[in-house]
């Protein structure tokens, strides 16, 4: 089984909306919608879990209704951070998934995801235990402690930009959870994170730069730039159903 595990448990602050960024209507429809949609479109996806911000699970559970998101399972209250969301759904789930079955960890705010990358995300972990959408790093990278001023660069040839999605055999990422907590670690950014800090070595799948994580209004500006460019080519070729980032 291959279960898409959404993280919508932000309140997304830098938007300056009055609601959760993850439910800012953009053309009258939810970002989360959106994001949701490209999973239910996937034939490799059998169930979808989301751990939610509080407060809202009715409203996304009414939200998923209307939009026939049919395979959307479970919905959590998330946790304080990140990685405690994540660990929430994992203990949930960890009652309907097998150690082998694949999970596919993706921010609800990152919409432009395309049918490839879960693809190959999902090949990834399969073969190696972990597919980490990513994409090879274009601009200078300098190191700074300020923001204001660096005298040291880094070789971008050395630097990956990892993304959602992130997919795991399940058992994989539900013992690193465990393990986190029992160590301390409590606020990783991502599982990967969480993982290179318990020593793994983890394995990249298809990234891309399309692939946008929607944090402030210019980046609402660019999904709405990249989404109105994807449905025009949908409807000049009468393909509608793939979501191509």
């Amino acid at each position: 089984m291959n279960v898409a595990l959404i993280l919508a448990g932000g309140s997304g602050s830098r938007t300056e909306q009055s609601v959760p960024k993850q439910f800012i209507p953009i053309y009258e429809k939810p970002i989360i919608i959106y994001t949701l949609e490209a999973f239910q479109r996937h034939r490799d996806i059998d169930a979808v879990i989301v751990s939610c911000i509080e407060g809202w699970t009715d409203v996304l559970m009414g939200y998923a209704g209307a939009y026939g998101i049919t395979k959307l399972k479970w919905v959590i209250e998330g946790g304080e951070n990140g990685q405690a969301s994540a660990r929430k759904a994992l203990l949930e789930l960890e009652k309907y998934c097998q150690d082998d079955d694949i999970v596919v960890i993706h921010d609800a705010v990152r919409p432009m995801i395309s049918e490839d990358i879960i693809t190959d995300c999902i090949l990834k972990a399969k073969e190696y235990g972990s597919g980490l959408s990513a994409v090879r790093c274009q601009e200078t990278i300098m190191r700074t402690e300020d923001g204001e001023r660096g005298s040291d660069g880094i070789d971008r040839k050395d630097i990956m930009r990892v993304q959602t999605p992130q997919a795991y055999q399940f058992k994989k990422a539900l013992e690193a959870h465990k393990e986190a907590v029992r160590r301390g670690i409590t606020n990783a950014v991502y599982t990967n994170t969480l993982l290179l800090d318990l020593g793994d070595e983890l394995y990249f799948s298809l990234g891309s730069n399309k692939n946008i994580k929607i944090t402030t209004l210019e980046d609402i500006d660019i999904f709405k730039a990249l989404y109105t460019t994807q449905r025009d080519f949908w409807l000049k070729t009468g393909d509608g159903k793939k979501n191509e980032a």
